[in-house]
């Protein structure tokens, strides 16, 4: 069922957020990185901060360069609330399994690679793109440029034989990095606000997907978001359709912060995954 409050006004921010948190989440990253690279590969990750390299047939190949990284996304801010930033790491993580096997062509064919942590760049001695994908358990967050920018990509528990099945938009087959994306819990609850800073008219919606924001007497316009509970994805037009940008756990004041260059949102559903939701992925009808 669709809960939706349309009110206006915004209510006063609460007490800002220690800026020290991602810091400490960081560091705790280190020993969680695994990388698998087909049969030929053994893996070996340092760290945070340390390239990440393999050995093939006795020689050492780079895998992945640069330090670990799990956070907002480009534009975002702290969020000045008790809520967590959006897109910081929780250790809670750390307890999930979790992986997914990205191959180098079409149909789950040709090189592949399997990753159970974040990875910022496919490409950099990995694979030299990405043609299919086959999730295990997640769900991920996957973007078209390197360092968790650009456009996004939901990943959830399934195939995706072809770009186009994890695209919306149809604007870009390119995928070059990807991170997991947490689910906090079973419970879902969103406020989304026509202006910036969490004013002008709000709706509410509790433990359901929308579709259609206009169906239910809401403008096309969200400007500012409070995610009050579990993960959601909102969409740049009707019936799921357009670019996709993730609401995790948090407060976003301003559209940027959420990765959109305007103030578009027309549907909204839940992220969610097989600890909490027996399905566990999303179908479209």
């Amino acid at each position: 069922m669709v809960t939706c409050v349309l009110s206006s006004g915004a209510p006063p921010p609460g007490p800002s957020r220690a800026a020290s948190s991602q810091a400490k989440s960081l560091s705790q990253l280190g020993n969680q990185r695994k990388w698998h690279i087909s049969s030929t590969l053994t893996p070996s990750c340092p760290g945070p901060g340390v390239p990440c390299v393999a050995t093939r047939e006795g020689r050492l190949v780079q895998v992945c360069s640069g330090a670990a990284r799990l956070g907002a996304g480009p534009g975002q801010r702290p969020a000045a609330s008790n809520l967590p930033s959006p897109g910081a790491w929780r250790p809670e993580l750390r307890a999930l399994s979790l992986q997914v096997t990205v191959y180098e062509m079409e149909n789950f064919q040709g090189k592949r690679c399997e990753l159970s942590a974040e990875c910022p760049d496919l490409t950099d001695g990995l694979l030299e793109k990405v043609g299919s994908i086959q999730v295990e358990s997640g769900p991920w967050l996957a973007f078209d440029r390197r360092a968790f920018r650009g456009e996004q990509f939901i990943l959830e528990k399934g195939d995706y034989p072809r770009w186009d099945a994890w695209s919306s938009s149809q604007h870009s087959d390119s995928l070059m990095s990807l991170r997991p994306l947490h689910v906090d819990g079973p419970d879902h609850k969103l406020h989304l606000f026509e202006n910036a800073a969490f004013g002008g008219r709000k709706m509410e919606i509790i433990d359901d997907d929308v579709p259609s924001l206009w169906a239910h007497g809401f403008q096309d316009r969200v400007a500012s978001a409070r995610a009050l509970s579990g993960t959601w994805v909102g969409y740049e037009f009707p019936g799921y359709r357009g670019r996709q940008f993730v609401l995790e756990r948090g407060e976003y004041r301003h559209w940027n912060e959420w990765g959109s260059s305007q103030p578009q949102m027309q549907a909204v559903r839940r992220i969610r995954d097989q600890k909490w939701h027996k399905r566990g992925s999303f179908l479209s009808s």
